[in-house]
């Protein structure tokens, strides 16, 4: 079976946001893989731990991170970026990961639902990549994926992941299907989505890192942009799933 983290970054409302594009990443591995990659993360926790005096117990969470760090002051916010950074090349050297991610032009879309438009694109890419076996590692013959997110509008995906079970219209050829559409509906997600809070899990806090340094492309931080933090998103190569998107070099699949 294969896991899926998930983390937002920006929010999914129109009116008065803050932001002009809503993101999803996914970070995908094997079940198989995941009793070693949590002990790599937990090293990886203790070196920062070592180097920088970030604790095993508080959270990495990007948004907050330079400009608003509270507690995590103490550390340097050339030193907190190089964090984000460490983080991105942790997550780039798991040759046996993937990272799907998704971002909404919300000013494209202003009268659609974004929150379910953004969750529907990414849950169908990862049905597709578990179908067509296009993941990274190990691999059983029958394999199935699990949906992890952080805690987001929890109720809603619920219900948005249980209707694309029934009903899931994928736009389609009109020459072929009359309507334009076919329904393709999810067979290899199993359960409703598993939610955990991110100050719980390394994995999120990984994928908070990722789904930040997506962001830097489309808007990027001043300081960080200054830092070079804009381009830290490339350091992921290795591990993108590029299949996500024919239409993007780096598979982002843009809304």
């Amino acid at each position: 079976m294969y896991l899926m983290y998930v983390d937002e970054s920006g929010d999914s409302g129109i009116a008065n946001s803050p932001t002009k594009y809503f993101m999803l990443s996914g970070l995908v591995f094997h079940e198989l893989r995941g009793r070693l990659l949590l002990d790599d993360l937990i090293s990886f926790r203790r070196h920062l731990r070592a180097t920088t005096g970030l604790k095993l117990r508080e959270e990495i969470h990007s948004r907050n991170f330079i400009n608003s760090a509270g507690p995590l002051v103490r550390i340097k916010r050339h030193d907190r970026v190089d964090i984000l950074k460490q983080c991105i090349d942790w997550c780039a050297n798991q040759k046996d990961c993937n990272i799907i991610n998704v971002v909404v032009d919300k000013q494209r879309r202003p009268s659609i639902d974004v929150f379910e438009l953004a969750w529907a694109a990414l849950v169908q890419r990862f049905e597709n990549t578990v179908t067509h076996r296009n993941f990274s590692g190990p691999a059983n013959p029958d394999d199935r994926g699990l949906l992890i997110p952080d805690t987001t509008d929890n109720k809603k995906l619920k219900l948005l992941v249980r209707r694309m079970r029934r009903f899931n219209p994928i736009p389609d050829k009109k020459d072929v299907y009359a309507k334009g559409s076919r329904n393709l509906p999810l067979n290899y997600l199993i359960e409703d989505p598993f939610f955990k809070d991110s100050a719980e899990s390394y994995f999120h806090q990984m994928v908070d890192v990722v789904a930040y340094c997506v962001r830097q492309l489309y808007e990027p931080n001043k300081y960080l942009k200054k830092k070079g933090g804009a381009r830290f998103f490339y350091r992921l190569e290795p591990i993108l799933c590029k299949v996500a998107s024919s239409s993007h070099p780096f598979g982002i699949v843009e809304i």
